[in-house]
């Protein structure tokens, strides 16, 4: 992969990082990657429930690459007597993963404030069961806002209500060993890697042996990103998507993986087999693996009813849900994939 294409991609996930979009508040992310998909010279279409698609070019046998731009994330349930709040988590987002982690409430009307998820009665010198509470959004976590606010009323006062968002922060950085780690790497580094296969296609005028599509799905956290805006005719599905890497599986983050099958099932047997070849033939370091508790956006699709064949591909990425970590490596290999299956 060129060193022009790491930068450009490793530059697009930055600032896909860094706009808050957990699942139902994705308006801003859509508009940038409209305007991207705009600077390099595509004409990108919104389906009416949210998301961006666009055909990046070719003819015949139309593939569509799935990336969803959606993240986990909270909204407001209530207000406690303190006016404190309380979240009702949006996705699988984990309540021991994101304690005393910065967040930001988004109001509908008010612009936004900044606060802390915290046990609630978190000062370990005043709670003596700190280390033994139960982590738990619906009894246990609330939102600290940096704010005086010492009553529901006050809160009132700031705009916030019940279903506005909590947004929590990524916590973006790059190692110089290459590593990269932020919350949302699922699956915000996928769409970056769309986005630069978008740009060297375009920046090379290259051929394409097929039709193909790309699509940044909104929904995927909350389980229907894939059940609708597929355009016509599109005979096979590929989810880019997190690679997953933990015990029992042998992807690393430096690699992209191939998922035989995860948990809805095994993913199409020709489709899989001609990725591993085409990994093979360009010497790519990837795995297969069987992913044990994961569902992606062509599952859903199956599930809609659309007759196509599936794949699903994507760097890998530890500590899903969480803190995540990948390598740019894994992101390079992923794209590298992509255009050895589609050029």
């Amino acid at each position: 992969m060129k060193q022009e294409y790491r930068d450009y991609m490793l530059e697009q996930l930055r600032a896909l990082i860094s706009i808050d979009s957990p699942s139902g508040y994705t308006k801003e992310i859509q508009e940038y990657v409209n305007d991207q998909l705009h600077a390099l010279g595509y004409t990108p279409e919104n389906p009416v429930k949210g998301g961006v698609r666009a055909h990046l070019g070719g003819e015949g046998d139309p593939i569509l690459l799935l990336a969803h731009v959606d993240t986990l994330g909270a909204v407001v349930a209530s207000v406690k007597p303190d006016g404190r709040l309380m979240m009702s988590r949006v996705g699988g987002l984990q309540a021991n993963n994101v304690e005393a982690e910065t967040c930001r409430v988004r109001t509908r009307f008010n612009g936004w404030y900044d606060g802390t998820i915290q046990l609630a009665n978190a000062s370990s010198h005043v709670n003596g069961e700190f280390s033994s509470a139960k982590r738990d959004f619906a009894t246990t976590m609330e939102v600290v806002l940096d704010e005086d606010v010492k009553t529901p009323e006050d809160v009132a006062k700031l705009g916030i209500r019940p279903g506005d968002f909590v947004c929590v922060e990524p916590r973006f950085t790059v190692t110089d060993k290459g590593y990269i780690k932020s919350r949302f790497l699922d699956d915000k580094a996928s769409a970056a890697v769309l986005l630069t296969l978008a740009k060297r296609i375009r920046d090379e005028n290259l051929p394409l042996k097929r039709a193909v599509w790309i699509s940044f799905t909104v929904h995927e956290e909350i389980g229907h990103g894939g059940a609708a805006g597929i355009p016509d005719g599109i005979v096979e599905m590929m989810s880019v998507d997190m690679g997953c890497v933990g015990e029992g599986l042998t992807c690393t983050e430096r690699q992209v993986s191939i998922c035989g099958k995860d948990g809805g099932g095994p993913y199409n047997y020709d489709v899989v087999s001609a990725l591993i070849s085409a990994a093979e033939k360009e010497k790519l370091d990837y795995a297969v693996d069987v992913y044990p508790f994961y569902s992606s956006d062509v599952d859903v699709s199956l599930h809609a009813g659309y007759d196509v064949r599936h794949s699903l591909i994507g760097p890998g990425v530890y500590a899903s849900h969480g803190y995540e970590r990948t390598h740019i490596d894994g992101l390079s290999n992923t794209f590298d994939l992509l255009c050895a299956y589609l050029l």
